[in-house]
């Protein structure tokens, strides 16, 4: 499985409806799992995003329709990360030579 980390922000109409927010999520977990992936982590942060994701899927291509499939409902806009775990990041640097 690969790990992405997916940043969420809430556009107008998910403020509007901030109260379902915690049923979309149940909603989004969901579906990830129907397509083979699973959240690892979620949570509510300041700054720049109003949420953060960890999540696994299969392949890219299931993260992007998962994606893709959140951005329709148009609560919520997203940016998705790929992430390297730390083996894989040692590994890409020590290819480097």
């Amino acid at each position: 499985m690969t790990t992405y980390i997916v940043l969420l922000n809430w556009t107008e109409q998910g403020m509007k409806n901030l109260r379902e927010s915690p049923r979309r999520l149940d909603a989004a977990k969901t579906l990830l799992q129907e397509m083979g992936g699973s959240f690892q982590g979620f949570y509510l942060t300041m700054g720049e995003y109003d949420m953060v994701a960890v999540c696994e899927a299969p392949d890219d291509a299931i993260a992007a329709r998962f994606a893709l499939r959140l951005g329709t409902q148009g609560n919520v806009k997203t940016c998705t990360l790929k992430a390297f775990p730390e083996d894989a990041y040692r590994e890409i640097i020590r290819s480097l030579g």
